[in-house]
């Protein structure tokens, strides 16, 4: 729910490096196939090496000191992985405690395609031109059940992700997602009903995560057995808004896909042009839907 409610996903963290093991790192030797942290990893004509590789005379390229670290999408490794990940529960956190001190307030951020429902005429919803419930709905909770759900989601699932991918390709896997589960549940519910939770932009990242882990070789069953878990939970309570669920899960399957399979020569026109692509399924749904209701 989408309150229709959280989900608790749990990610197989990434490996750690073979030289510091506490370092989880998405990058790996493109030589030994070893994964490699930034303070390891040599630049070299064709991604990065390890020091035994560089040593034994299979690579090349300045010291690791004047290397510049990417993830295996070409993002920027940093130096905390996960701090878009922490913002992000941390605006939860904020808008959930507003919504406790203010109750009303989440009806003015949950998605709603249009209220009063026929014959009356409208006065709110995104059918009414409030199309930001289409993106307020996605940081709104009212139950601390739900929030607690999804934001341990969020962070399980998140914060290898974000290493993975870097921040601005990790946030627009994040977002793209999101909007897509808010996008699709305002096409196919009804026009009356109010949806508001975190879960399509988590589901989206269980989707990139699945991806991520196929593109790495890993043992798929973990993260397929969490998703069936998910999607039993999710067409089994009435009170879950699956349309944002599922919404949510193949927009992360298409961005995912394009951040961790984009061709190196052309990959950030491959990778923003997906996220773009998906961006214009959402518009091309939401303007659908608004002029059904209006």
């Amino acid at each position: 729910m989408n309150q229709e409610a959280g989900s608790s996903p749990e990610a197989q963290n990434l490996p750690g490096c073979y030289r510091h093991p506490d370092r989880e790192t998405g990058i790996r030797c493109t030589r030994c196939e070893r994964p490699i942290c930034p303070e390891c990893m040599v630049s070299a004509s064709v991604g990065f090496h390890c020091p035994e590789c560089v040593r034994d005379g299979g690579g090349g390229g300045p010291a690791p000191a004047t290397a510049r670290p990417r993830t295996i999408a070409g993002g920027t490794v940093t130096a905390d992985p996960r701090l878009l990940t922490k913002i992000l529960i941390g605006i939860n956190l904020a808008v959930f405690i507003a919504i406790r001190t203010n109750t009303s307030l989440a009806d003015d951020l949950s998605l709603i395609a249009a209220w009063p429902p026929a014959p009356f005429t409208p006065t709110q919803g995104v059918a009414d031109g409030q199309y930001y419930r289409l993106v307020t709905s996605m940081f709104a909770h009212q139950e601390i059940w739900h929030i607690g759900f999804n934001m341990l989601g969020l962070w399980w699932l998140g914060g290898p992700l974000e290493a993975a991918l870097g921040r601005a390709r990790y946030l627009a896997v994040y977002f793209v997602s999101g909007l897509a589960g808010s996008a699709l549940a305002y096409l196919l519910a009804d026009p009356g009903t109010q949806t508001l939770g975190a879960s399509g932009a988590i589901f989206g990242l269980l989707g990139a995560t699945a991806v991520l882990m196929r593109r790495l070789n890993y043992d798929p069953r973990p993260i397929i057995a969490l998703l069936v878990i998910n999607l039993i939970f999710t067409f089994g309570w009435s009170s879950i808004s699956w349309q944002a669920h599922i919404g949510g899960l193949v927009a992360g399957l298409i961005t995912g896909y394009g951040m961790v399979h984009a061709p190196r020569e052309r990959r950030s026109l491959v990778q923003y042009g997906t996220c773009a692509l998906v961006l214009l399924v959402v518009v091309g749904m939401t303007l659908f839907r608004t002029a059904q209701l209006t």
